[in-house]
């Protein structure tokens, strides 16, 4: 299995809260919501692609919940409802129990670390990590992470959590780009060792 990220960030990094001010203000972060305004017909594209590939989407505890909370109660008409519901997701969770209420749902239980290399070695499907910055904190200095799809917004926030740790070294190179109307490139990088 290879994972993959879908990943939207700002220029210094940060990709806290980019769907609504109140998504994740954990550390006093009141800058939520930034994504929004980037949105237009290249990124929406770009999207569909990705999930016209049905892969198995791997998600933090945080990015599940609010998923779950949006996703099911939007219209069927959505591509994006369809093929969120219909996918199968691996949640990983110290909290959350069995069975999971959004269908095609599995709990990782334990070390998300452990549980995602046991998941990545099982040869099981593609899978894409999304939102999750959490999770995704935890997976790239362990490696597991294949490639990297970055939406580097044209914004400096100047503070909130950072795709990579502190003191993370990645090497990585470039495979594709596409600009979207409004700044946003569209980067995929994979490592490059």
């Amino acid at each position: 299995m290879k994972i993959t990220t879908w990943t939207s960030l700002t220029l210094d990094g940060v990709i806290q809260g980019p769907g609504s001010r109140e998504e994740d203000t954990r550390g006093g972060f009141d800058r939520g919501g930034w994504g929004h305004r980037y949105h237009d017909e290249v990124m929406m594209k770009e999207a569909g692609i990705g999930m016209a590939e049905a892969r198995p989407i791997l998600l933090g505890r945080r990015t599940y919940d609010q998923f779950y909370d949006f996703w099911p109660k939007q219209s069927a008409d959505n591509p994006f409802t369809q093929a969120l519901n219909n996918a199968q997701k691996y949640v990983c969770s110290r909290t959350l129990e069995e069975p999971l209420p959004w269908q095609n749902s599995t709990l990782l239980r334990g070390d998300a670390v452990e549980a995602v290399a046991e998941l990545k070695a099982s040869g099981q499907k593609d899978a894409v990590v999304l939102g999750s910055g959490e999770l995704l904190r935890a997976l790239i200095p362990a490696g597991l992470i294949d490639s990297y799809t970055l939406l580097i917004h044209p914004l400096v926030l100047g503070q909130g959590q950072r795709l990579f740790p502190e003191g993370a070294l990645a090497e990585l190179r470039l495979v594709s780009s596409v600009p979207t109307t409004t700044g946003v490139i569209i980067a995929t990088y994979e490592p490059a060792s």
